[in-house]
């Protein structure tokens, strides 16, 4: 294993340090920007951002759970909201040293908890590394999420929201979408789900989630972007216009 050189974004570096979940994108720039602004609001709340000091994506994102951009109770606990190594970093114990940091922060708390899917999804975490490291599913959400928990402590297990749980949101016509700017990508696929839904003549609400509590009362325990057509959910995959189509095709 390399020697391990981690960062972590705070107000005084974030401006000049790079996102690695957006670093070769130039068709993200906007959402990278945003996604720096939402991250200098956040460090108040205790929002942590540390990184390998590398060209990838080898990063972890967590904060106290009851500020987390998330529909559960968990009080006392960590949430990691973010968990990405990707490609030739992977497999180098980068994951694992990460995961420490986070540990180490939780040391006086009640545990750590969070969000996967029941079989491995895009843009959530493994829930395989999470299992092998003593974590254990705590809670569930339709159609596909899981609540995962590792407690340090004899405290309360952590619970998905009842109004996360039954996958549909009061919109009944057309698309809506749930979107932050926690993800430097949902700036550039709302648009273009905005154009989509515009060429095929579909309703479409967009519903632009600004704050933690808006947060914590979504009808879907992923915040970042979560889709759903006629009221009822579909994904929380960042789509693309070909992605969009593909998945109209299958709900109509």
């Amino acid at each position: 294993m390399e020697k391990m050189d981690i960062i972590t974004l705070d107000l005084a570096n974030i401006d000049s340090e790079h996102l690695c979940c957006a670093l070769a994108d130039k068709k993200s720039e906007e959402g990278v920007q945003r996604k720096k602004e939402w991250l200098k609001e956040r460090f108040n709340d205790g929002h942590v951002f540390k990184k390998l000091n590398v060209r990838g994506k080898v990063f972890i994102e967590y904060v106290p759970s009851e500020n987390a951009w998330c529909p559960i109770e968990a009080p006392g606990y960590l949430f990691i909201s973010c968990f990405w190594v990707s490609g030739s970093f992977k497999g180098k114990g980068y994951g694992n040293a990460l995961f420490e940091e986070c540990v180490k922060d939780a040391k006086n708390k009640n545990g750590i908890v969070v969000l996967v899917g029941k079989s491995k999804k895009p843009f959530l975490s493994d829930k395989r590394f999470f299992i092998q490291r003593g974590f254990e599913v705590c809670d569930a959400a339709s159609p596909y999420f899981e609540l995962l928990v590792k407690k340090f402590k004899d405290a309360p297990m952590p619970l998905i929201k009842d109004c996360a749980k039954k996958a549909q949101c009061e919109n009944k016509e057309g698309l809506t979408v749930y979107y932050t700017a926690q993800c430097p990508y949902t700036c550039l696929y709302i648009e273009e789900a905005k154009r989509f839904a515009e060429d095929h003549r579909i309703p479409l609400k967009a519903i632009n989630i600004k704050t933690k509590e808006e947060a914590q009362n979504l009808p879907v325990p992923f915040a970042n972007y979560s889709v759903f057509y006629h009221g009822k959910f579909v994904t929380h995959e960042i789509l693309t216009r070909s992605k969009l189509e593909s998945l109209l095709a299958k709900v109509r």
